[in-house]
């Protein structure tokens, strides 16, 4: 069984990787520290970068196994890292990123894997197409959205769901090079869209995009007191397209769970004023970001005092009043607000963060989510960026992917051994209320708190879509 990872200390292998060698023919570049978004853990790994499919066919078949696909490195933990032990070789797409059709009337985009939705959205508004998914940050691939099976605030809404719902078809590359070409109903279709690119690398894919009239949202902010009157709200919401709430998870007595929801849908053109028809796609607004805070960030910066002091300014900047709005908002602001700041990753110091992310079901999600978030104010071990959203119905089947119907709550951790304990304890609320946990964000379960969680694994394992030749990190602790 795998063991769970240790806590390592900051070091010199936390400093930002460099960047892939170019591909070489006597091998694959030397190996370099490597981390995802949380930039914990950092591993060894080999790297590549190639700029077409011929190039991705050649690293491929150069390296044979452990192999470890790889978009713009989003994925917060070790999900497109390869394993520590052995010759691993992450593939990026980040260089395959051309545009290579688009119907303006079917919204119906043909596109390669490391185009990002960021690039998707800023390319396709100005004809009035929108991703119909995306979730909290643009900075992530196609490739990378269809893997993990992204969802975002619309998950409960007709038109919503999670990303592999709008997916047309996709191109999935094995270890040889060759190319298969996948559609829903197709046999390992399901298995991609979720499998964490374990069933092969995904270099091009079709998707539905939804049609809109403004870049612009009207959103509605709303106050709620406790946990049950925000999960009531969201419930009282789901006529709205999009709906998420920001949880203040130190809060604690009859102000346990208190929370802002922020519910939008689309503005129509003639609802926007005149600044926003100016900017009607909020293209000019997406230019207003935020340089990347410094790498030295001091571990002790971030305490259970400025995690209280930011709560409750974030909590008071919800309005005097309960409620607020409706108001017109960019679609950046909307759905990425974290991307206003880049490189928010290093607020946590070179420690680097880890997130933990579960999906409880309806029946019990009220009284578990109740239980992680008394055992997060108690602990002193509160997120700065803790979210909660209601989710629609999911996929099954052998599929990985996250989403189910219910609830789902994310809380970001210091990548501290005192964190560490509180996931594990979380990792065990989830289990006992029949929860599963997010693989895009994990960076600590093991293979038993995995099992414990996960009742499809077994079939995904045993599912011919299972590429042995694809390997990370995450698939050797989980014994996938």
């Amino acid at each position: 069984m795998s063991p769970r990872p240790a806590f390592r200390p900051a070091g010199p292998a936390d400093a930002p990787a460099p960047q892939p060698a170019p591909l070489r023919a006597d091998g694959p570049p030397p190996a370099a520290p490597l981390a995802g978004w949380g930039r914990f853990p950092t591993l060894p790994a080999h790297r590549a970068a190639p700029a077409d499919l011929a190039a991705a066919a050649a690293a491929l078949r150069a390296q044979g196994e452990g192999i470890a696909p790889r978009g713009l490195g989003r994925a917060y933990g070790d999900a497109a890292l390869p394993p520590a032990a052995g010759p691993g070789l992450a593939v990026e797409t980040r260089r395959l990123d051309r545009f290579h059709a688009f119907d303006p009337e079917t919204g119906v985009l043909v596109a390669e894997a490391g185009v990002s939705l960021g690039e998707i959205a800023t390319a396709l508004l100005p004809r009035g197409w929108f991703p119909a998914v995306v979730p909290g940050t643009r900075f992530v691939s196609l490739g990378g959205a269809i893997a993990a099976d992204v969802h975002g605030k619309n998950h409960h809404a007709p038109g919503g769901g999670a990303f592999g719902d709008h997916v047309a078809w996709l191109e999935l590359m094995d270890e040889s090079g060759a190319l298969r070409r996948l559609a829903p109903g197709d046999p390992g279709f399901a298995e991609t869209c979720g499998g964490m690119g374990l069933t092969g690398l995904i270099v091009r894919a079709a998707i539905r995009l939804r049609r809109v009239e403004s870049g612009w949202l009207r959103q509605e902010t709303i106050r709620a007191g406790n946990l049950d009157a925000a999960m009531d709200l969201i419930e009282a919401s789901q006529g709205w397209t999009h709906a998420s709430a920001w949880i203040d998870c130190l809060a604690r007595g009859t102000r346990l769970g208190r929370a802002i929801l922020y519910r939008a849908e689309d503005a129509a053109y003639d609802e926007l004023a005149a600044a926003q028809k100016l900017d009607r796609w909020a293209l000019k607004a997406q230019e207003k970001r935020l340089g990347p805070p410094p790498d030295l960030v001091p571990g002790f910066a971030l305490n259970l005092l400025t995690m209280r002091a930011f709560n409750a300014l974030y909590w008071a900047g919800g309005g005097p009043a309960e409620r607020r709005g409706p108001a017109l908002v960019d679609w950046g602001t909307c759905f990425h607000p974290l991307d206003a700041v880049l490189g928010w990753n290093r607020i946590y110091g070179r420690r680097g963060f880890v997130q933990f992310q579960c999906a409880l079901p309806p029946e019990t999600a009220r009284e578990g989510l109740r239980a992680m978030l008394r055992l997060t104010s108690q602990a002193g071990q509160g997120s700065f960026l803790a979210v909660l959203k209601a989710l629609g119905e999911g996929r099954e089947g052998a599929s990985l992917s996250f989403p189910r119907r219910g609830w789902t709550l994310a809380l970001d951790f210091p990548a501290t051994p005192r964190a560490f304990f509180v996931i594990e304890r979380l990792h065990r609320l989830t289990a006992e209320h029949g929860g599963r946990i997010y693989l895009a964000k994990d960076a600590r379960m093991t293979a038993a708190e995995f099992a414990a969680t996960e009742p499809r694994a077994p079939a995904f394992r045993a599912s011919p879509a299972r590429a042995r030749a694809f390997a990370t990190a995450l698939a050797r602790r989980l014994e996938l």
